[in-house]
């Protein structure tokens, strides 16, 4: 209940009609119980006095009863129906929107698949909570109370005879409601990883097609929907479990009054009327107990997703706030720079070492820098620390003398513009996957970006800029996926860019052509540029070298050439050059 209570914020907007629902739900079930005190009137007075008008009068009211009922419970349906699909709509919109402003280092962490079953089946399975369980918890709780001072007014001995079961129904109800709330935690975890196998197994069908991995997929997500496939049979188990003795209890209970009943009636202790309408209020009863099974385990399932969908939600978002203390008074310069800059990653030791450490680097205004580095040494986290994807460990970044962190994130991602080393495109047209990057550009500026990103291809699509290009942009290859993506990052004419090895998939011919476009981009811009090959590292100004972490040196291109064995090595690729700048012997 402590879990289900944090719904009220989504529920309280629809509180009136899901009232409303409820109170109309219990007198329908209400109505259930007049049923035995008409059918004792009959017993016991037209049938007993062979009235047959009184008998058809009885019918009568029972079957105005039994329409009563039946509107009654078509209305709590329509009461419910429309403002809890609202509920349902409001929470994946605010899970939506979490999601969105949650730092990189959260999603680095969580399966996709994960956080999309806790957006699509958990929140069905509280809107079918909120419809149904939630009701007719309260519903039946009402009708059983109620019946059962019915019974008890009826007759006192046969009331205690039904009511003897209570006491080890509620001991068996507690510890199924633990047991379930286990299984059905793990279930829906599971259910998660399964989603998310699916997912990648969509997205990389190509890579497992290729190495001909789809029996080895096949395999795995047969195991995992094997191991869904048995918590939910130890779910059913358990449900099996208590719905058994939930019925075998009152059945007893209800046959050893049945036999107590018959012989009062037989003693003339008990008229024939009021055995009927006992008897027919313990089995008006029976559906109200034997369903706290079901609405236990669905309740248990609701609270489940429910924790599940506050995991994610109470996790902290980016902070909104800029810090007041960042800016130290220096006097204002122009250009990017790192003053000291530390980084570890959010998740790792506090004692390891860090990915980045002590920093410093200074990109003047208009100048473009290529950073250059091997594999693993912290080229792309650089980078990624500019637009605040994460934040610096130690040190700062500032930006025309403005402290990253003291600018709103909105203002900081307007100035900086980025291109990832893997471009990744939406399914949306392709005007719609430039756009992205300025919203407010025109169809000039797209074109314009477009022409820099040398993506001509774009002409012979199908219907042009407004051409679909599909989940991930597959339909494209991967050097006009990248041009795409370049074309995104250049489109707003941001003042600083920062482009992660962004012609790395493009033959020698496009790439010329892309460079000769993009120095006219460079110039008007503060660029950082990671680099693999000499053709990348010309466009720069000046180069920096990263090594395990560190900024080693920064000059020309020449300049490294000449003085840095590392960054000869980096740029001819030639395995005879040792990292002391001596020859090795052959």
């Amino acid at each position: 209940m402590r879990t289900l209570v944090r719904l009220w914020p989504y529920v309280r907007p629809v509180r009136a009609r899901w009232a409303g629902a409820a109170v109309v739900a219990v007198l329908a079930s209400c109505l259930a119980l007049v049923f035995p005190l008409v059918l004792k009137w009959i017993v016991d007075g037209p049938v007993t006095d062979q009235d047959p008008s009184g008998v058809w009068l009885g019918a009568g009211v029972l079957l105005a009863l039994g329409v009563a009922e039946a509107l009654l419970f078509g209305l709590r349906r329509w009461l419910v129906a429309r403002p809890l699909a609202g509920v349902e709509a409001a929470m994946r919109g605010d899970l939506y929107r979490h999601l969105q402003r949650m730092p990189v280092a959260f999603h680095d962490k969580w399966a996709s698949g994960q956080l999309l079953s806790r957006a699509t089946t958990d929140l069905m399975v509280v809107r079918m909570f909120l419809a149904f369980p939630l009701t007719f918890l309260i519903v039946n709780a009402v009708t059983i109370v109620a019946g059962l001072a019915v019974l008890v007014v009826q007759d006192w001995g046969l009331g205690l005879v039904l009511l003897a079961p209570a006491v080890p129904l509620m001991a068996v109800c507690y510890r199924f409601e633990h047991g379930y709330a286990e299984a059905s935690r793990r279930a829906q975890d599971q259910v998660g990883d399964l989603t998310t196998v699916v997912e990648e197994s969509v997205l990389g069908i190509r890579i497992i097609k290729g190495f001909g991995r789809h029996r080895s997929q096949a395999r795995a997500f047969r195991e995992l929907s094997q191991t869904v496939r048995g918590t939910e049979l130890t779910k059913a188990r358990l449900l099996a479990g208590i719905l058994g003795v939930i019925t075998l209890l009152p059945e007893l209970a209800l046959g050893t009054a049945l036999v107590l009943g018959t012989v009062q009636v037989a003693d003339g202790d008990l008229s024939a009327g009021t055995l009927v309408a006992f008897l027919s209020t313990a089995l008006a009863l029976r559906w109200p107990i034997e369903s706290i099974g079901f609405l236990l385990a669905m309740s248990q399932e609701a609270a489940t997703a429910t924790r599940r969908f506050f995991e994610v939600m109470d996790e902290a978002e980016e902070d909104p706030r800029v810090r007041e203390d960042a800016a130290d008074g220096r006097a204002a310069e122009s250009g990017l720079r790192f003053e000291g800059v530390a980084f570890r990653y959010p998740d790792a030791a506090p004692d390891s070492v860090p990915t980045l450490a002590r920093i410093d680097l200074h990109i003047r205004s208009g100048e473009t820098m290529a950073l250059v580095g091997a594999t693993g040494s912290g080229k792309t986290t650089l980078t990624a620390l500019v637009p605040r994807l994460y934040d610096v460990t130690a040190g700062r970044i500032t930006l025309d003398g403005r402290d990253v962190t003291a600018m709103p994130r909105e203002e900081l991602r307007t100035l900086v513009s980025m291109a990832f080393e893997e471009p990744t495109l939406f399914s949306a047209s392709v005007a719609e996957n430039v756009l992205m990057g300025a919203p407010d550009a025109s169809e000039q500026d797209v074109e314009r970006a477009l022409g820099v990103a040398q993506a001509d291809f774009v002409r012979r699509l199908p219907d042009g800029v407004g051409t679909e290009v599909g989940e991930q942009g597959l339909s494209l290859s991967g050097g006009q996926r990248q041009r795409l993506a370049l074309a995104r990052t250049v489109v707003g004419g941001p003042r600083f860019l920062v482009l992660d090895d962004p012609l790395s998939a493009l033959d020698v011919h496009t790439e010329a052509a892309v460079e000769a476009a993009l120095r006219r981009v460079l110039a008007g811009s503060t660029a950082l540029v990671v680099a693999h090959r000499p053709s990348t590292v010309l466009l720069a100004d000046r180069v920096a070298l990263l090594s395990q972490g560190r900024i080693t040196a920064v000059g020309t291109h020449q300049e490294l050439l000449r003085s840095s064995a590392e960054y000869r090595y980096l740029m001819s690729g030639d395995e005879s050059v040792d990292m002391t700048g001596e020859a090795a012997s052959a």
